[in-house]
């Protein structure tokens, strides 16, 4: 077995909570056996573009640049696939997200983007995928664009069939066919896969599907799905979806995640046993779905939008190991450099886990230039002896950190309260904290909203 992988398949479910997973009463026999896995692991963001730009660069959202304001990875900053190309790999993405692709700069290094809305056969129709979009303010003003008005569906409207469909089998497909194409030239391959069934609206069956019964209750949950695609509480001070329709949205990415965890297992499985791969699995981000009064992401650092499952299967060591202790997803990014025999500027969350610390960032979303002023901040959140601290607008606030539907609210502490340096022991690490926030301020202080534009 060489000390270097074969290939590396790294799978991200987007969107998946932590209690999606280890709650849901799905398991995942083969990957559960057979890698490292995470208990306490945090993503830096909380959507998919700061998520995963975090996964590319190993950096914090503040740092990378990429965030729901400032919208890509700065130019100088090397990303995960090109460094698999110095390595040596033939570098991938297979995605089912466009936000992974040249619409945020993430498709940087790799050879080729795969887009599996451009390769499958749509389930729905024009009318039915237009219906669907329509619901997202970004895409109502393509409905009647020229390029429609010509019969030329634009890239939106073909991502269609990734909101209305499961595609995770023809995500694996493209995985499998690469990897052949490749080894039968003698060389290796670097694949980023995308899975979307566990990002709005849910997929709960092949095509798209309600889960309430009765006329009443499917009209609120289609009202519900309308709301949350269209961030409608950033813009308005009524209550736009009810606490039972929270958890029926919950619901649904719960009963997605078992629609394809056996899917995902068995590829782990057929990628990973008795070959020299890497495989990695997880999520980018998690989602809120109401905890503390929020119910998407772009919005909070709460622990269900930021605590997500992640599993390292080793392509040298093939034995269960469980790490308990807190970490950052972000530092995957040293984890597969220093897999490859690539020189890491930062701590591999698989081999120190003891210092890969979860720092956690959000940034206000600006809706179509009409969110409310008392949601137009930035939050930094760390996670100190099993409690969170987050500031927002330098003030600081406190909560302990739990994944439950009823997370408890932060509460603000007193005016001279500093948690870093009150509770952080460790000079080094109190220095990092330190320097963390500073650079989050002037970062978040030279953002400017003259020109708003519009995510998702």
């Amino acid at each position: 077995m060489s000390d270097k992988p074969k290939n590396i398949i790294f799978l991200v479910a987007d969107s998946l909570r932590f209690d999606s997973v280890y709650d849901a009463g799905i398991g995942m026999p083969y990957v559960q056996k057979h890698s490292t896995q995470f208990t306490e692991a945090r993503s830096a963001g909380c959507w998919t573009l700061p998520a995963t730009a975090s996964l590319f660069t190993g950096l914090m959202p503040h740092e990378h640049g990429a965030t729901s304001q400032t919208r890509s990875i700065h130019q100088d900053i090397p990303t995960l696939a090109e460094k698999m190309k110095a390595a040596g790999y033939n570098t991938y993405q297979v995605t089912a997200n466009i936000a992974t692709t040249d619409i945020f700069g993430l498709h940087r290094g790799f050879d080729e983007v795969r887009r599996i809305w451009k390769l499958v056969d749509p389930k729905f129709n024009r009318l039915q995928q237009m219906l669907v979009l329509i619901g997202k303010p970004r895409l109502r003003k393509k409905i009647l664009s020229k390029d429609m008005l010509m019969q030329r569906m634009t890239s939106d409207l073909e991502t269609a069939s990734t909101w209305l469909q499961n595609t995770y089998e023809d995500v694996f497909h493209q995985a499998r066919t690469i990897i052949r194409e490749n080894e039968a030239k003698g060389e290796s391959s670097f694949i980023f896969l995308n899975l979307m069934e566990t990002h709005f609206p849910y997929h709960i069956a092949p095509t798209f599907q309600l889960t309430s019964n009765g006329v009443y209750r499917k009209l609120r949950e289609v009202t519900s799905l309308f709301h949350i695609a269209n961030q409608t509480f950033l813009t308005t001070d009524k209550e736009t979806i009810k606490a039972d329709m929270l958890k029926v949205l919950k619901g649904r990415q719960q009963d997605a995640w078992k629609s394809i965890a056996g899917g995902v297992n068995d590829f782990c499985e057929e990628m990973h046993k008795d070959t020299d791969n890497l495989v990695i699995f997880g999520a980018d981000h998690g989602e809120n779905f109401g905890e503390t009064g929020w119910s998407y992401h772009f919005s909070n650092v709460t622990d269900a939008g930021n605590k997500v499952p992640m599993f390292w299967l080793d392509h040298k060591e093939d034995t269960a190991r469980t790490i308990d202790e807190t970490v950052s997803t972000r530092h995957i990014f040293n984890s597969i450099l220093r897999a490859t025999g690539q020189e890491q500027a930062g701590p591999s969350m698989v081999h120190e886990p003891e210092a890969s610390k979860p720092i956690m960032q959000s940034f206000w979303y600006n809706s179509r230039g009409k969110t409310l002023d008392k949601y137009r901040y930035n939050q930094i959140c760390f996670l100190i002896e099993e409690t969170r601290f987050l500031m927002r607008n330098n003030k600081w606030y406190q909560a302990p950190f739990q994944t439950g539907y009823d997370q408890p609210e932060y509460f603000e502490l007193p005016p001279d309260a500093d948690p870093i340096q009150d509770l952080v022991r460790n000079v080094h690490d109190k220095d990092m904290h330190l320097k963390t926030v500073e650079n989050f301020r002037l970062f978040s202080s030279g953002i400017s909203f003259e020109n708003p534009e519009e995510t998702h």
